[in-house]
């Protein structure tokens, strides 16, 4: 019996959710001409990833592996919103103590090892410190942060609710 509040729904909302505001972040980038930062690039990952394991879950008849997916996604959405705390962070500082901008992205991939893009990626640079867009006073990842954080409440809800014990399938 498929209850209205079931696991398999809201992973399903939340997978809607996740590829909404990935869809959301092209328009904004292709329509509206923001161009992302590598902060930016990182939390659209972890939405991608986010939103394609909450649809593994929702297509899923596993109790176990939804429970499963559940805790991954909580820790997918942990490491998005510390992504976006830096990314407020960096858009808080003084201009003058903003890192130095990083060359593109297709340069670097170019030149330099891959663990130290990474770094760089992780780290933000200046770029990441302007802030390019608002609503209700509250910049791009400000609201990232707030879908991570709802994401994660969700998912901790259906990690941690009890499962039924099922004798015979």
């Amino acid at each position: 019996m498929l209850t209205f509040f079931s696991a398999r729904r809201f992973h399903g909302l939340v997978a809607f959710a996740a590829f909404a505001l990935l869809a959301v972040a092209f328009y904004m980038e292709y329509q509206m001409a923001l161009e992302p930062c590598t902060l930016c690039m990182l939390q659209r990952i972890v939405f991608c990833g986010v939103g394609l394991v909450s649809l593994v879950s929702a297509l899923s008849d596993s109790e176990e592996l939804r429970g499963s997916c559940a805790w991954f996604v909580v820790v997918l959405c942990c490491a998005g919103g510390a992504l976006a705390i830096r990314h407020l962070y960096l858009q808080n500082l003084p201009a003058d103590e903003l890192p130095a901008c990083l060359p593109g992205l297709s340069y670097m991939f170019e030149v330099f090892p891959w663990q130290e893009i990474m770094q760089a990626m992780v780290m933000g640079t200046g770029e990441c410190g302007e802030v390019s867009w608002t609503l209700f006073g509250i910049s791009i990842p400000g609201w990232t942060l707030i879908a991570f954080s709802c994401m994660v409440i969700v998912n901790l809800i259906i990690a941690l609710r009890p499962r039924k014990k099922m004798l015979f399938r």
